[in-house]
């Protein structure tokens, strides 16, 4: 019996974990099925560096693959790129260096779709 696909919430939660994992910040999915109908999500990272990126990207393939059996349909962007995307069809993963995340403004493009932002790990606190 075939595996059914993993829900677009199932991967944005993955997707999520992996990236946080490697030290992402400001993790957000923006909803876009009400949008345009191509795709449930956009998954937007920042990385500090180019490295990161690629680090952040590979956990992410990773991830989703060992924990969902899904590969992305397509990767664009190439190590050294401020800008890499991976597409999943339901959820397309954008991971950017802070000036080219700052430079296309997805959020603000796409503002009237609702935003979840992960939640980044707690702290542990020695007091």
């Amino acid at each position: 019996m075939e595996k059914q696909r993993p829900t677009s919430e199932e991967l944005v939660k993955t997707i999520f974990a992996a990236a946080l994992d490697k030290k992402a910040t400001d993790v957000v999915s923006l909803s876009m099925a009400p949008l345009i109908g191509l795709t449930d999500y956009f998954v937007i990272a920042t990385a500090a560096n180019d490295r990161q990126i690629e680090a952040i990207v590979d956990e992410i393939e990773r991830r989703v693959r060992t924990e969902l059996q899904v590969h992305p349909a397509a990767r664009e962007g190439e190590r050294g790129d401020s800008w890499i995307v991976l597409d999943y069809l339901d959820v397309v993963v954008h991971v950017f260096l802070q000036d080219a995340r700052d430079e296309y403004r997805l959020e603000k493009l796409w503002s009237e779709a609702k935003q979840i932002r992960a939640e980044e790990p707690k702290q542990e606190s020695n007091a």
